[in-house]
């Protein structure tokens, strides 16, 4: 392993990855300022977005918010209307009362239950 960081070592100190000429630096300078130029750039568009969240769920919240009291009153006001009907109000406001009739089934005379127990019946020892 000694070996090898030391070959390593060697190696990278006869490579020269700058040379003296300015047009390589100027290539690697508008590299590096261009990637950071799109970093900020997406930094702001994050930023920008969660901002944007934020005040679109508070304005969400207040609108839930007055939902649910509007439904309040409207559940107060069903309540008082339902507790204000009677069988008065419903005759001034031409309803009568009927009486309920229903349909009902005569019996045959014939149970088919017990019939069908007795043919059921079989000796002591059958099964």
């Amino acid at each position: 392993m000694k070996q090898a960081s030391l070959k390593f070592k060697t190696s990278m100190e006869n490579v020269n990855i700058m040379s003296d000429n300015v047009e390589v630096r100027k290539v690697v300078l508008n590299t590096m300022l261009a990637v950071l130029f799109a970093l900020a750039f997406w930094y702001v568009l994050i930023i920008g977005n969660m901002t944007f969240d934020i005040v679109e769920r508070r304005v969400l919240e207040k609108e839930a918010l007055a939902l649910s009291n509007e439904i309040g009153n409207l559940e107060l006001s069903y309540l008082s209307i339902s507790n204000s009907l009677d069988l008065s109000l419903s005759h001034s406001m031409g309803f009568k009362e009927t009486k309920a009739t229903f349909a009902t089934r005569k019996s045959l005379g014939y149970n088919f239950a017990s019939e069908a127990l007795d043919s059921l019946k079989l000796g002591k020892n059958e099964i």
